[in-house]
């Protein structure tokens, strides 16, 4: 069985999954260089995983420099091969403007990242989203509404292909904490998280929820455990391991697959960079299992740090306490 699904589903992962992932930039980055890397860990990486010489026919399109317009007509710009793209025009330019925005007809069962939330960001921009959720009117009940249906329609379409696990992934919060506070979270943004999981598992009894989420979320982790995530994918450095262990291991069990330090990996000694992974996972771990790690790497990152962390990964992948 899938050592994720055991450490989910706390069943003594004979050890902790890990999985690491590497930014199409990098690879254009550092080509063979990375590639001569990567080839020394197998067991971490496929060896049909990675082809640099044919890397713009794999790279999403968001990933690609330039332009695009999403199914909603949010414009998307990039400047960077290799990166994700940012949204630079919105479609919802008014509180009026939400009444006229139509949901869009495609019916391809995607929900790419950022599918609730950070959708309606994308739709209106930072600040407009900041008023509608300051003034909590009709516009952004309507605006909720619209995105939340699209999604319900997604998600039936793309049950005949969800396997064990649905992995979703919507940033909720800011450095921080949530932008619009836990409060207004749980009042707004909840329930559409609880639909659209209970949906999956209505539908799909015994399909995991894996939710990727950025930024400082620890405050409402338990509420998406209470909307049926089986399991959490937060940030280190924006969480902080004191509270991710106050709130996923003393005040209740929440499966997390934590995503270590980024912010440490480009700067880091190699042993900064061992005593990172052998405290997270020092701080987590339980035989039963409920942990996972993963480290994402960019081109900003050394080799010698990647094979670092990529060491420490391995020696702790062990761990049994």
């Amino acid at each position: 069985m899938n050592p994720l699904i055991r450490a989910i589903r706390m069943e003594s992962p004979e050890k902790i999954p890990v999985s690491v992932s590497i930014l199409p930039a990098a690879f254009l980055h550092y080509g063979q260089e990375l590639v001569r890397l990567t080839n020394q860990y197998p067991q971490f990486f496929p060896h049909d995983m990675i082809d640099p010489e044919h890397m713009e026919h794999r790279i999403p399109e968001t990933y690609h420099a330039g332009r695009h317009v999403d199914e909603w007509g949010c414009v998307w710009d990039n400047i960077k091969e290799g990166m994700e793209s940012i949204v630079t025009h919105h479609p919802v330019n008014s509180a009026e403007d939400v009444f006229t925005l139509k949901i869009p007809p495609n019916r391809d069962g995607r929900l790419p990242h950022g599918f609730m939330y950070l959708r309606l960001l994308d739709l209106c921009g930072f600040e407009l989203a900041m008023e509608l959720f300051a003034e909590e009117g009709d516009a952004l009940r309507t605006l909720i509404d619209k995105v939340l249906t699209y999604n319900l329609i997604q998600v039936e379409a793309a049950l005949p292909r969800m396997g064990d696990i649905v992995y979703l992934g919507d940033d909720l919060g800011m450095q921080t904490g949530l932008a619009i506070g836990p409060r207004k979270w749980r009042k707004y943004l909840q329930p559409c998280y609880e639909q659209i999981f209970s949906l999956i598992k209505q539908k799909k009894p015994g399909t995991l929820v894996y939710m990727h989420t950025d930024g400082c979320i620890h405050e409402i982790m338990g509420d998406l455990q209470d909307c049926g995530a089986d399991m959490i994918n937060p940030q280190y450095r924006a969480n902080g391991l004191d509270n991710l262990v106050r709130v996923c291991r003393m005040e209740r069990i929440i499966p997390i697959n934590l995503d270590l330090d980024r912010q440490l990996f480009p700067w880091g000694t190699r042993s900064e960079l061992t005593d990172h992974v052998a405290s997270c996972t020092e701080a987590l771990y339980l035989k039963e299992g409920g942990l996972g790690l993963t480290a994402e790497f960019n081109f900003e990152i050394p080799l010698q740090n990647m094979a670092a962390v990529l060491d420490a990964l391995e020696q702790y992948r062990h761990y049994r306490g």
